[in-house]
């Protein structure tokens, strides 16, 4: 090839690149404006599966072909089973991720088993040792590929710098769209719809090529037909055993790898996109696989003896001239590559930050991490985005050191050995409340070792890894205990000998260890949580929430959620619960909902951790251990169904306690105020009746006695005719009678009048401070308004016990209203308290007050007539009520 048309090569690579930039950044813009339809359809979200085919299926299906008949079918067929034939399993796995906010393949595994960051580290660990070769394969399929199409010698330093690039490039790319959101059950929208249309390009690229080797160097079907008869394909014969062991092995892979697992689950829309998927996705594969064996005779009768059938879907178009198919099929490699690397990093990394990263972070930060430490927001995007440049960093240092040999040829399948040792645990975890923590731990260790024993450590060659003398004698010269004959059995393909022992032991660890232990009361809650997840979707573990404080989950909320969403959060969940203020009570709901959404940005594990920092640890009641009991004993059952019943009676008798209890505080407060009022009517009548006759009867009376009994009678007069007032003031405004006059003013000359007012006259020294930000028009009732500035400025003149009592009012305006906040400097009211001061007849101190306990009553009532509000700001230092008025009023007496 000439240089005009390698320079043509890199242009259109670079066009290509920008092209899927643009793609992405479109779409993440589009759900940012609520605009994404075309992004939940469910044929986006069946493209998306397509990462399953990565350059080893584009490339390497052909020449899988070439080598070993139709046994490349088995990569196909055993995801279109699971999709066509266990779409409700899938279903399930999806429902579980989103009610327990799963971000990964681990974070699944773990939260299953009480949330244990162990075995969480464990599958995260082994995921990356499993999938960094793999990507390491795409890099040479790239590397390579490029090679062959530009014609130049592919000498080793050409090809590592080339690669070096693609990971680079790589990274950029998917720390740009994979790491804008923190919360990985945010779709990442970007990478999705990329993924989507890199999979039109490779499967239209794969359709390109097929039909042009049909019909442009065959002479059709019939040919094609000729072709295979006389080929050595026609002579390859079907190994049942091999045939079911790598039909499993696919099956299992489209399940457990993470890159499979976070567009399958953690990328998932809506669970109903899994029936369009359940065919459309087998479909795709059909159509993939179409024109595979074609493409391998016509290769394999066409190029040199020796010639590479792993890239005859390159080599064909080139060695016959046509260089434009030969560029739209490496960029159908290309994409396959891409697409793998691209969301295997982004799983891989959220598996490593939520399950390696964040749980160091915590242990160094002296068990203060959730609250005082650095932001966590920062530290774990950081920790993402550096995990995403050394997961691709591993690919490139596993591509250099192997130097594109055996290992890699044959790492695709060893790939998936190594994932589908998450299988037991996962399918067992979610149909069988019996699995345990200590019986995943055993399953998966043992099967990981098996992995790495018996294939993993082996593919290298021999005494690269493992010595000659051990893979002929054995460990420690056991004959019975040879990486490729395990208990004295030969004969076997070394990779279904490998399925076979890993899986079965793994699987047989697993469940004896399950029997021999017992679950924590946390792992039988979240067992009952995934197995029986379509019934009880919203059950969750429950926290004792006696010692935390919202304060400082705020803090911690804020460093993960961000500032926004984490207050945004927590003022919806205070209205939930029916508080004025932002900060709601921790009580156990509140701490379901705020776990729930950390595990989010921070997986299940960690978030239960960080929780648990602040909380003290999660606690499980009696009828919860009861819900989980041993299903497999009829009695237990039967306790638990009365258990249930039990509880739901224990719910409602603790409703009627909680009515009494208001009713015996409505009770209590209506004869108090009974008897303040009769105390308030006898006290005044008394003394005028008194008075009166000393006036009538009296006749040597002096003047001055005369004025001052007579202004007995008056105050007391006065004072009766309050009470009446208030009273009557109550009724009018509560039965909506009350008539409004509305009249234009400066908020300031309300508030002078109101403190002039209420001062008047008295003897306490009360200082009065306020905002010079007075200046503000109102249109209201000013008579009703300041009727309440009057009465919150007395109750202060009367509550503030500070020794030099003095009262702040703060003014804010926004578009629509004006905030006044009145705050002295006084002791508060309780916390117990606060919930009543608004209520008919309460009063906090009846010695001190003097009067009824309808003040607050009727000036919650005027304030609603008046469309605005008045309420208490808890944690203010002193007693604080905010006012909010409109600045025109919106509501009229009805």
């Amino acid at each position: 090839m000439n240089v005009g048309s390698l320079n043509a090569l890199i242009a259109v690579c670079l066009i290509y690149v920008i092209f899927l930039f643009g793609v992405a950044f479109a779409a993440e813009r589009a759900a940012m404006r609520g605009k994404g339809g075309l992004l939940k359809l469910p044929l986006v979200y069946t493209l998306s599966l397509s990462v399953y085919c990565t350059a080893w299926t584009f490339y390497g299906a052909v020449g899988y072909a070439a080598r070993s008949g139709l046994e490349y079918l088995t990569i196909y067929i055993g995801p279109s089973l699971v999709l066509f034939g266990w779409w409700w399993g899938l279903r399930k796995m999806v429902r579980i991720g989103r009610s327990q906010r799963i971000t990964s393949i681990a974070d699944m595994i773990s939260s299953r088993y009480g949330k244990s960051n162990i075995l969480a580290v464990g599958v995260t660990v082994l995921a990356v040792i499993g999938t960094t070769p793999y990507i390491a394969l795409q890099l040479q399929s790239v590397t390579t590929s490029f090679a062959v199409f530009s014609g130049a010698p592919e000498s080793p330093g050409t090809l590592t710098a080339t690669a070096l690039w693609v990971a680079a490039g790589l990274a950029v790319f998917t720390i740009l769209f994979g790491t804008r959101n923190l919360d990985a059950n945010e779709r990442h929208y970007g990478v999705v719809m990329a993924i989507a249309v890199e999979a039109i390009v490779k499967l239209f690229a794969l359709l390109a090529v097929g039909v042009f080797v049909v019909w442009g160097i065959a002479d059709g079907p019939s040919d094609i037909l000729n072709r295979i008869d006389n080929s050595k394909i026609a002579n390859w014969e079907i190994q049942g055993g091999r045939w079911a062991g790598l039909i499993f092995l696919s099956a299992a892979a489209i399940l457990c790898l993470p890159r499979m697992f976070q567009v399958m689950v953690v990328e998932n829309e809506n669970e109903d996109h899994l029936r369009t998927a359940s065919w459309a996705f087998p479909a795709y594969l059909m159509i993939m696989s179409l024109f595979v064996v074609p493409i391998a005779v016509v290769g394999l009768d066409l190029l040199p003896a020796g010639a590479n059938p792993d890239l005859f879907v390159l080599t064909l178009p080139l060695a016959t001239g046509n260089e434009g198919l030969a560029m739209l099929s490496f960029l159908g490699g290309f994409s396959s590559a891409t697409s793998m690397v691209i969301v295997a990093a982004i799983a891989l990394s959220t598996m490593v930050s939520n399950h390696i990263v964040m749980p160091i972070w915590l242990s160094t930060s002296d068990g203060n991490g959730a609250t005082i430490s650095g932001d966590v927001r920062g530290v774990v995007l950081m920790s993402r985005r550096i995990s995403i440049v050394v997961v691709l960093l591993l690919g490139y240092i596993y591509y250099r050191v192997s130097g594109g040999g055996t290992a890699l040829a044959s790492i695709g399948l060893i790939s998936f050995t190594a994932v589908a040792q998450f299988l037991p645990v996962l399918v067992g975890g979610i149909f069988w409340r019996g699995a345990t923590r200590l019986g995943a731990i055993a399953g998966l260790t043992v099967g990981f070792v098996l992995w790495a024993y018996c294939l993993f450590l082996p593919s290298f060659g021999p005494d690269v890894v493992l010595s000659s003398n051990l893979l002929e004698y054995g460990l420690f010269g056991f004959s019975w205990l040879r990486p490729q004959a395990l208990f004295g059995i030969t004969g076997l393909d070394p990779l279904i000998h490998t399925v076979f022992w890993s899986i079965s032991l793994n699987t047989l660890a697993f469940f004896l260890v399950s029997l021999l232990s017992f679950p924590e009361p946390l792992e039988r809650l979240q067992g009952a949580q995934f197995v029986n997840i379509f019934e009880h979707s919203s059950r969750t573990p429950t926290w004792s929430g006696g010692v935390a404080k919202s304060e400082e989950l705020m803090v911690m909320a804020q460093r993960i959620l961000g500032a926004r969403e984490a207050q945004v959060l927590f003022a919806r969940e205070a209205e939930r619960q029916g508080l004025s203020g932002v900060l709601p009570e921790p009580n156990a709901a509140f701490l379901q909902v705020l776990e729930r959404e950390l595990s989010g940005s921070v997986g299940a594990a960690t978030a239960h951790a960080m929780v648990s920092q602040i909380v003290g640890g999660a606690s499980v009641s009696v009828q919860d251990l009861m819900a989980v009991a041993n299903e497999t004993a009829q009695i237990m059952e039967y306790s638990s169904q009365l258990e249930v019943k039990s509880d739901e009676l224990e719910r409602t008798a603790r409703q009627l306690r909680r009515a009494n209890e208001k009713l015996l505080q409505v009770s209590e407060q209506k004869d108090d105020f009974l008897s303040q009022v009769s105390h308030e009517l006898r006290t005044p009548m008394t003394s005028v009746r008194a008075f009166s006759e000393i006036l009538r009867d009296s006749e040597k009376l002096s003047e001055e006695d005369k004025r001052r009994y007579s202004g007995i009678i008056y105050n007391e007069a006065v004072r009766l005719t309050r009470l009446l007032d208030d009273l009557l003031d109550l009724n009018v405004l509560e039965n909506g009678r009350v008539s409004l006059h509305t009249q234009e003013a400066v908020l300031k000359e309300v508030l002078d009048h109101a403190i002039e007012t209420a001062l008047s006259g008295s003897e306490a020294k009360l200082k009065v401070e306020r905002s010079k930000s007075a200046l503000i028009l109102i249109e209201t009732d000013l008579d009703r308004l300041g009727q309440v500035f009057i009465n919150v400025i007395r109750n202060a003149q009367k509550y503030c016990e500070a020794e030099s009592p003095k009262l702040s009012i703060v003014i804010t305006e926004d578009v629509e209203q004006v905030l006044v906040d009145f705050i002295d400097n006084g002791t508060g009211i309780p916390h117990e308290a606060q919930e009543m001061i608004f209520d008919k007849f309460a009063r906090m101190n009846p010695q001190k007050a003097g009067g009824a306990g309808l003040g607050l009553a009727i000036c919650r009532e005027i304030m609603q007539r008046l469309g605005g509000d008045i309420a208490y700001l808890p944690g203010q230092g002193g007693t604080a009520f905010r006012v909010t008025v409109p600045h025109r009023m919106r509501m009229a007496a009805q």
